[in-house]
């Protein structure tokens, strides 16, 4: 793994970039580093009409590369994905969809990032090793089924930190 790969974000005062800063304040490259690669954003979510509950599937968007875990054209993917959503540092703080675990949805509640992180730990295999990724457990992707098939792919464990990425969170 080259050095450059394995350092951890610091800003040029030696202190890691996303302490005691607002997420408005944050570069793009900034902004863009916060996000650990674990695709569960990327995941097909599904909203009760009735109660607008949020409900997770295994199924991948349509540009998600289960291999990686990572977006296909992320650069373009707002053009080719109609319910693509950009975060913004306002939609980290209200989007509910957010997974428990997304660094933009900790650091807007106030929360340091955890030890799993690729900016924290230095290395991005980190979050698979805590099972934070989605890598392995994308069933499908949502081009590959018809709608009404969703509901059978609803599943829990994206809305959920696994047991393994448990240990306490250092306080900001």
């Amino acid at each position: 793994m080259s050095e450059t790969k394995n350092k951890r974000a610091v800003g040029s005062q030696g202190e890691q970039f996303w302490r005691g800063r607002k997420l408005s304040d944050f570069s793009r490259a900034e902004w863009e580093s916060l996000c650990d690669g674990c695709g569960r954003c990327c995941l097909v979510k599904l909203e009760d009409e009735d109660s607008g509950e949020i409900h997770f599937t295994d199924v991948g968007c349509r540009l998600f590369d289960p291999a990686t875990a990572r977006c296909r054209d992320y650069g373009h993917r707002a053009r080719r994905v109609r319910d693509c959503i950009r975060l913004t540092p306002d939609s980290a703080a209200s989007l509910t969809w957010l997974p428990p675990t997304c660094a933009y949805r900790l650091l807007a509640r106030g929360e340091d990032l955890p030890d799993w992180h690729p900016l924290v730990s230095g290395r991005r295999e980190s979050v698979v090793e805590a099972g934070i990724s989605v890598l392995g457990r994308v069933g499908a992707l949502e081009d590959e089924m018809p709608v009404e098939a969703l509901l059978d792919h609803i599943v829990a464990w994206p809305g959920k930190v696994p047991q393994a990425a448990k240990k306490p969170r250092r306080k900001k």
